[in-house]
């Protein structure tokens, strides 16, 4: 009786495991296939771009980051050199109330694309033009 079982034990493992290494072998990929990927883009798009382009001819844009008490608008403006140190920034006092601006943006497209990376750390940030 324990020989029985010892066999079908040992029969039983070795179906197993050779089944298993069969599925594991046909998974394997012995070439690669070129796949071609097709990227279809809203042709609206460049509309937008020409429309904003002509709308941004000799502007001035600026992105304000903070606007409250002195303590607070230097933490910002040091945490924002820190980060983006590619920009320059300033504090602004209108009474009784600091801000915080940063950069200088020729046109709305060159702001909105450093509002992109600003707001990942500054969620408030927006942008203004500058008369």
């Amino acid at each position: 009786m324990k020989l029985a079982k010892t066999i079908v034990t040992i029969s039983f493992s070795t179906l197993s495991f050779l089944g298993y290494s069969q599925e594991i072998e046909s998974t394997k990929v012995d070439s690669v296939i070129p796949v071609k990927i097709n990227i279809n883009v809203d042709p609206n798009i460049n509309t937008l771009l020409e429309t904003k382009l002509k709308d941004n001819t000799s502007d001035n844009y600026k992105i304000q980051l903070y606007y409250g008490n002195l303590d607070k608008a230097h933490s910002t403006l040091s945490k924002f050199k820190s980060k983006f140190y590619q920009w320059d920034g300033k504090i602004e006092f209108e009474t009784p109330n600091y801000k915080v601006w940063v950069g200088n943006y020729k046109t709305r497209i060159e702001a909105d694309r450093a509002l992109l990376k600003i707001s990942k750390s500054f969620p408030h940030a927006f942008i203004f033009k500058v008369d």
